[in-house]
C-alpha cells in the first residue's frame, strides 16, 4: 500500500470516527432533551396532581368546617330553645378547642365552664375578656389563686377549707367571688357535696361569719348517672328543698344549677335555674 492510499485510509478512519463520535454526541443530546422535556411534563403533571390534591383538601376541610361552625351553632340554639329565657345555659368547654368556643361566642354564647384551673386560665388568656367564665369542677385550695382575678362563678364549694381560701384569694384580688354551695344528692359515692348537717355546721362557724369577700349565689347538685328518671328526679327535688334552706340563709341564694346534657330537661322540668352541658353542644368528647 502507497503512501497516498495509506493517506486515505487514515483521513477515512478519522472521518468515520468523527461521524460515529458525532452520533453518539447528538444521540446523546437528544437523549437529555427528551429526559428533559420528559421530566419537564412530568414536574407539570405532578404539580397539577398535587394543586388538585391540596384544592379538594382545602375545600373539603372548609366545607368541614362550615359544617362544624354550622352545626355547633344549631346545637346550642337547640338546646336554648328547649328551656325558659330564665334558665341559664353554661356550656361546658372542657377539652375543647378554642375555635370551637369562639364559634360559639360568635353566635353570642357568653357563659362557658372548665373543670381543670390550667386549662381555664389559658383559655381565659386567649379569648375574649367579656366571657363569663365558670369553675364547675372539683377545685383545690392550692388552685384557687390561679383563677381568683377574674372566675365568674365557683361551682363545686363543697368545704371550710376551700371557702376561707376563696376568700383570702379573693381578697387579695380586691373582689368578691360568686360561689355556689355543692350538696350530695346523688347515691353514688364518688361525688363530691356537702350534706346539710355539714351545712349547719357552717353557719355556726365563726369562720364562716368572716367571710367578706365570697357570695353565696345558690346551689349545685350532680344527679346519680343512671337512666331511672324516677331516681333521678327524686335526686333533684331534694336539691331544690335544700336550695330552699340555703335561701332562707343568704338572700343572694337564688341560683340552683343542676342538670347536664344527659338530664337538664328533667331538672329544670323540677326547678332548675342554671344548666351545664357540654356533649349536647360540643359533640362527644373523644
Amino acid at each position: 500500500m502507497d503512501k497516498n492510499t495509506n493517506k486515505l485510509y487514515a483521513v477515512g478512519q478519522q472521518i468515520i470516527f468523527g461521524l460515529l463520535a458525532s452520533i453518539f454526541f447528538i444521540s446523546a443530546m437528544l437523549s437529555n432533551i427528551y429526559q428533559a422535556i420528559n421530566y419537564e411534563n412530568n414536574f407539570k403533571i405532578l404539580a397539577i396532581v398535587c394543586g388538585s390534591i391540596l384544592i379538594i383538601l382545602l375545600f373539603k376541610n372548609k366545607k368541614t368546617n362550615l359544617n362544624m361552625n354550622h352545626s355547633l351553632v344549631e346545637n346550642l340554639e337547640k338546646i336554648k330553645s328547649t328551656i325558659p329565657s330564665s334558665v341559664t345555659l353554661v356550656a361546658v368547654s372542657k377539652t375543647k378547642p378554642i375555635f370551637d368556643i369562639k364559634i360559639l361566642y360568635q353566635a353570642g354564647q357568653r357563659i362557658f365552664g372548665e373543670n381543670r384551673v390550667e386549662e381555664l386560665v389559658k383559655k381565659h388568656a386567649d379569648l375574649p375578656h367579656d366571657i363569663d367564665w365558670h369553675m364547675i369542677g372539683h377545685l383545690q385550695s392550692k388552685k384557687v389563686k390561679k383563677i381568683a382575678p377574674f372566675i365568674g362563678l365557683i361551682h363545686g364549694v363543697d368545704s371550710m377549707k376551700l371557702l376561707e381560701e376563696i376568700n383570702k384569694q379573693a381578697k387579695k384580688n380586691e373582689r368578691v367571688i360568686d360561689c355556689l354551695l355543692q350538696f350530695h344528692i346523688a347515691k353514688e359515692a364518688t361525688k363530691y357535696g356537702l350534706s346539710l348537717s355539714e351545712f349547719n355546721e357552717f353557719l355556726k362557724s365563726k369562720k364562716f361569719n368572716e367571710l367578706t369577700n365570697i357570695s353565696v349565689k345558690g346551689v349545685m347538685g350532680m344527679a346519680t348517672f343512671t337512666k331511672d328518671e324516677k331516681v333521678v328526679r327524686k335526686e333533684f327535688q331534694s336539691l331544690i328543698d335544700i336550695s330552699k334552706i340555703v335561701k332562707n340563709q343568704f338572700n343572694t341564694a337564688s341560683i340552683i344549677s343542676m342538670g347536664m346534657s344527659g338530664d337538664y330537661l328533667l331538672a329544670v322540668e323540677e326547678g332548675s335555674t342554671m344548666i351545664r352541658v357540654g356533649s349536647s353542644i360540643f359533640g362527644v368528647r373523644k
